[in-house]
């Protein structure tokens, strides 16, 4: 058996950073920045004051001014500010020429055009200067996934459209004649198709185009019209059927179809049996038919793929770390990714860990990671998780 890290080495020597594309910047949310980008403009593009006030050119308690004019955010005071005068301003409004601070509004007494300014007045000169928050020219690097953030921060820069990296498109197939889609019947030896649902929703929070195929039985001729339906897809996952037993077909159809296969025994639970490889021109990833497994996998090895295929480095799912709040027992030889809670109080391994229970992954907020033979861990010891 390979170890997890060995697999992932292996799956990132098959994926490559697909191509480029425009988008408008109000659907760059979620992509993956593809190229560096650069402003546009400095910000802001001129001395603003950061407080509502008076411009003046020096200020000292009891100092008298003339009111000559007002700047406003969008109308700046066309004219310059002398000895003895002072121009009413407003948050983010451009500070007229001659200016040196902004005495704020608290500050001030004011009668008719004439103020006077307080005892309480302090030493900052409320002004932003010019470029204060980025330069023309400054570089947003990439490659970045954009947030909320990095949008606003484009679009202040002045940049309307974003390079990011195509979305891939995943074609998923379901293999086995006892599975039924979510609202069939099923017969009395079947049971509903879940896998493929659950790893298409992480799949698309991941920023893939998930596609779900029909149901692959457990026939060549079956697997073969699945296969044909890949399509224009750059990554396969088939589910279930990837082991070597009498009705795994799919390793043995997919290389009759062509596809260059490694198969792997990984050194991990809940999980195991993984194939990949290339078929057509889409990378291809076998998991393993046993619900959770299947979904443990797509965090371990299909999510740090996508992200490869975006551009982003290619690296493990990120871990973390927190206090166990339960005692572990010893670990055995595979690497085990176990159903836990994270709470306030650290970490527990939830009782029940069996491979086909989904309640239990559905009650998890985290996979609580064992290292091949770890030793029996106390209240208190840290150990490394995946969030879920």
């Amino acid at each position: 058996m390979i170890s997890v890290s060995e697999a992932l080495d292996h799956l990132f020597s098959l994926a490559s950073a697909l191509e480029t594309e425009t988008v408008p910047l109000d659907r760059a949310a979620g992509r993956v920045l593809a190229r560096p980008v650069s402003a546009r403009r400095d910000q802001p593009p001129f001395p603003a004051s950061a407080m509502d006030g008076y411009a003046v050119t020096t200020a000292a308690p009891g100092d008298r001014f003339t009111v000559i004019g007002e700047s406003a955010a969008g109308h700046r005071f066309d004219g310059r500010v002398g000895p003895g005068q002072a121009v009413r301003i407003f948050t983010g409004a451009p500070v007229p020429p001659g200016a040196t601070r902004v005495v704020i509004q608290e500050d001030v007494t004011r009668d008719d055009d004439r103020i006077t300014l307080k005892a309480t007045l302090d030493d900052n000169p409320y002004i932003r200067p010019a470029g204060t928050d980025f330069r023309n020219g400054q570089t947003v690097e990439a490659p970045r996934r954009l947030g909320p953030q990095d949008v606003a921060l484009l679009a202040a820069m002045n940049i309307a459209e974003v390079p990011v990296t195509r979305r891939p498109k995943v074609a998923l197939i379901s293999t086995g004649d006892e599975l039924v889609m979510p609202g069939d019947t099923p017969g009395p030896d079947q049971i509903i198709a879940s896998n493929t649902f659950g790893l298409a929703a992480l799949l698309r929070d991941l920023g893939a185009e998930a596609r779900i195929l029909p149901i692959a039985r457990d026939t060549r001729e079956s697997l073969i019209h699945a296969f044909g339906l890949i399509e224009d897809a750059d990554l396969v996952l088939t589910i279930g059927g990837a082991s070597v037993g009498d009705h795994d077909l799919v390793a043995p159809v997919a290389e009759e179809l062509g596809m260059d296969r490694a198969f792997h025994k990984v050194a991990m639970r809940p999980g195991k049996p993984l194939m990949s490889g290339r078929l057509q021109d889409a990378m291809m990833i076998g998991l393993p038919g046993n619900p959770v497994s299947a979904m443990v996998c797509g965090h371990v090895f299909v999510a740090p793929v996508i992200r490869s295929l975006l551009g982003l480095p290619a690296a493990p799912a990120p871990r973390h770390t927190a206090r166990l709040s339960k005692a572990l027992t010893a670990n055995g030889p595979r690497e085990h990714y176990m159903r836990a809670q994270l709470t306030n109080d650290g970490i527990q391994a939830l009782d029940r860990q069996d491979s086909s229970l989904l309640s239990v992954l559905g009650a998890a907020n985290a996979l609580l990671i064992r290292p091949v033979g770890d030793p029996p861990r106390e209240i208190g010891d840290r150990v490394d998780y995946l969030p879920l």
